[in-house]
C-alpha cells in the first residue's frame, strides 16, 4: 500500500483525482471517498519518504477543500457569544491520539444525527510527540474522516496546550519559548486557526500580588499571540486561547483571571486578544485512577467556572474552558452548558472506550502493555499498580502501534467507532449542541486557504 514516489500518487490517482499544479481537480468523488482516501491517509501517515508523505497531506487537505471542506477559525463564534448573542451552548474539544480517521468520522456522525455546530478537533504539543501526528499529518487525518464521511462546512482544527515547559524555560527562557513559535508556525501552515496558548507553567504563587503571581505568564502570552496574530493567513482570525491555572493544581478565582487578562491585555494593545481561558476547577487531565484501575470521582467546582466565565465577558472572551473533564460521570456533562462555560476538553475518556469497550483486540492491548513496561517505566510511581501505571502510561502506546491500528480489521474499526459515535452524540447533547449548525452557520463565513504543493 505505501507509494515509492510522488509520480507513483499521481498514477494511483488516475482517475479519481487530477493535480493541475496547486490545485487538483475531482473526477470521481465516490472513488475519492472509499479507496483513494484510503490508500492515500495511509501513506500519510505511515510512509518513511518524506516527500511523499508531505505529498499526500497536501492532496488530502486540497481535496478536501475541493470538496467544501473549509479549515476554519471559530474565533467570530466566540465573538458572538462574548456579545450575548448566545449562552448556554459549551463547545466540546476533543483531543484524538489514535485511531484518528475513525474518531472523526464518528463525531461527524453525530454532529449530523443532531444536527449540531461547532466541535474543535485538537491535538497538545505533548500529543503530538507520543502519538506521532505532526500538525500536517493530524490535519490530514481529520480531513479524511469528513472527506469519508461527505461532510461539508467549516473544519475546527485546533493546537491544545501549546505549552512552554517551566524546566526549560527556567534555564533558556528565549529558546523555549522559539521552540512554541515554531510550533505555532507549522500548525498554522497545517490550518490549525485554532490556537491555546499554555503560559500557565510560568505562574509564580509566592508574590503576594495576584498581578505579579500571572506576570510570566501574560507577559509570554502576549508574545505568542503576536506571534500568532502576525502568521495568520489573510482573512482569517485565529481563535486564541489562554490559560490562568495549571490543570491539576489550586482553583482558579476570578480576581486571577482578571489579574492575568488586564496584563495581556496592556501587552497586546489593539491586537485582538485571545478569545477564552481556561481555569481549574478541581479536574486532572487524564482522571485519577485507583490501584484496581477504575477512576475516582473529582469534585469539579461549576461555581468557580460559571464565576470565571463571568469575570472573562467583561474582557470580550466567551469564557471559561474546562480541562480534564472527558472521565466525569454523565450526569456532570449537562452542568457545563449551564454554568455557560465556552469550551470543554475531552480526551481520556474515549481512549479508554478504545481500550476498555471490549472491541480492541487482546493481541494488539498485550503488545501495547508489554511496550510500555519496556520503555516508559520511569513514568511509574513507586506506589502505582499495574493497572494505574497502564492506565496513565497507555497514551503513550498510540505512536508505537500506529500501524497496527490503521490495519485492524474492518469489523472491528466499526464497532470501535460505533462505541465513540454513542458516547459522542450522548455528550454533545448534554453540552446544548443539537440544533445549532444553523447557529454556526450564521457567524462562521470560513476562508478557504489555499497552500501551494510541495
Amino acid at each position: 500500500m505505501l507509494f515509492t514516489s510522488v509520480e507513483d500518487i499521481a498514477t494511483y490517482s488516475a482517475g479519481a483525482v487530477r493535480q493541475e499544479g496547486d490545485a487538483v481537480v475531482i473526477e470521481n468523488e465516490n472513488a475519492v471517498r472509499t479507496e483513494w482516501i484510503d490508500r492515500v491517509l495511509y501513506n500519510a501517515a505511515l510512509n518513511e519518504d518524506a516527500a511523499v508523505k508531505a505529498h499526500c497531506c497536501w492532496l488530502i487537505r486540497t481535496v478536501g477543500q475541493e470538496l467544501g471542506i473549509i479549515l476554519a477559525s471559530i474565533q467570530d463564534l466566540y465573538a458572538a457569544k462574548a456579545r450575548g448573542k448566545y449562552a448556554n451552548v459549551t463547545v466540546p474539544a476533543i483531543n484524538i491520539r489514535g485511531f484518528s480517521c475513525e474518531t472523526s468520522q464518528a463525531i461527524l456522525r453525530a454532529i449530523k444525527a443532531l444536527d449540531a455546530g461547532p466541535v474543535l478537533f485538537e491535538i497538545a504539543r505533548s500529543e503530538m510527540g507520543y502519538t506521532f501526528q505532526a500538525p500536517h499529518e493530524y490535519t490530514a487525518h481529520i480531513m479524511a474522516g469528513a472527506i469519508k464521511e461527505g461532510y461539508r462546512g467549516p473544519l475546527f482544527i485546533q493546537g491544545d496546550h501549546f505549552q512552554v515547559k517551566l524546566a526549560q524555560y527556567n534555564e533558556d527562557p528565549a529558546a523555549e519559548v522559539q521552540v512554541v513559535k515554531d510550533l505555532i508556525a507549522e500548525a498554522i501552515d497545517a490550518g490549525f486557526f485554532n490556537i491555546d496558548v499554555d503560559t500557565s507553567t510560568l505562574v509564580d504563587l509566592g508574590p503576594d500580588s495576584l498581578t505579579e503571581q500571572q506576570r510570566l505568564n501574560f507577559e509570554n502570552c502576549a508574545v505568542l499571540t503576536r506571534h500568532i496574530r502576525e502568521l495568520e493567513p489573510e482573512g482569517v482570525t485565529i481563535s486564541v486561547g489562554g490559560e490562568i491555572g495549571e490543570v491539576g493544581s489550586q482553583n482558579s478565582t476570578p480576581e486571577e483571571l482578571r489579574a492575568y487578562a488586564d496584563g495581556l491585555k496592556a501587552g497586546l494593545g489593539e491586537l485582538t486578544s485571545i478569545s477564552k481561558v481556561s481555569v481549574q476547577t478541581g479536574t486532572s487531565h487524564g482522571g485519577i485512577p485507583m490501584p484496581d484501575g477504575s477512576v475516582a470521582s473529582v469534585a469539579l467546582d461549576f461555581d468557580v467556572l460559571a464565576a470565571c466565565t463571568k469575570a472573562s465577558a467583561e474582557y470580550g472572551m466567551a469564557g471559561a474552558v474546562q480541562h480534564g473533564a472527558s472521565t466525569l460521570p454523565d450526569e456532570a456533562f449537562n452542568r457545563f452548558a449551564e454554568c455557560d462555560a465556552a469550551e470543554v476538553h475531552l480526551a481520556t475518556g474515549f481512549q479508554n472506550i478504545l481500550f476498555d469497550g471490549g472491541e480492541m483486540p487482546q493481541d494488539l492491548k498485550d503488545a501495547t502493555y508489554a511496550w510500555l513496561r519496556e520503555n516508559v517505566a520511569g513514568d511509574r510511581k513507586p506506589e502505582w499498580t499495574d493497572e494505574q501505571f497502564y492506565y496513565k502510561t497507555r497514551k503513550k502506546g498510540f505512536g508505537p502501534f500506529k500501524k497496527e491500528w490503521f490495519e485492524l480489521p474492518a469489523e472491528t474499526r466499526d464497532a470501535m467507532a460505533a462505541q465513540l459515535e454513542e458516547k459522542f452524540l450522548f455528550i454533545f447533547d448534554q453540552l446544548g449542541l443539537k440544533g445549532t449548525r444553523a447557529l454556526q452557520d450564521k457567524y462562521i463565513k470560513p476562508v478557504r486557504i489555499d497552500v501551494p504543493a510541495p
